[in-house]
């Protein structure tokens, strides 16, 4: 059996987690992008799909059980107090890429962080308008 994080805040939580996530990819896909001509640097990314489905199954929790629980997997990892580790997974497909046509491998890259800064921006603008709507109800009740 996987363990099970339970958090208060379920909807914050999640977008705190989406934030996260993507600010640890970013940081693995510049990496990938400055380590371009380093012959011995093998690319890695983070999981997408296997973050998603957890983020899915937290949210199908939320919503039938009115409580948020964040499953471990080998490579996801949530801990108390809202902690969190992600590992990053070799890329095989861009280390091949790379090594066969570098112009191309640098715009799988940008493509990778283009496609990670807008779930970002969209996990932060939803953060946002959360609290506002929050600050509002507490000041017009």
């Amino acid at each position: 059996m996987k363990p099970y994080h339970s958090a208060t805040d379920n909807i914050s939580e999640v977008l705190n987690k989406i934030i996260e996530f993507t600010e640890i990819r970013q940081q693995i896909i510049s990496r990938n992008i400055s380590c371009l001509s380093d012959p011995d640097y093998k690319p890695a990314d983070l999981d997408a799909d296997e973050f998603s489905q957890l983020m899915d199954d937290a949210i199908e929790e939320h919503i039938i059980n009115n409580r948020l629980l964040l499953r471990d997997t080998p490579r996801v990892k949530f801990g108390e107090n809202g902690t969190f580790m992600v590992k990053a997974v070799p890329d095989h497909h861009a280390d091949r890429l790379r090594r066969k046509n570098p112009s191309e491998y640098l715009s799988l890259q940008k493509d990778k962080m283009h496609e990670n800064s807008l779930n970002q921006k969209v996990a932060a603008e939803l953060l946002s308008r959360k609290h506002s709507l929050e600050s509002a109800a507490r000041r017009y009740p």
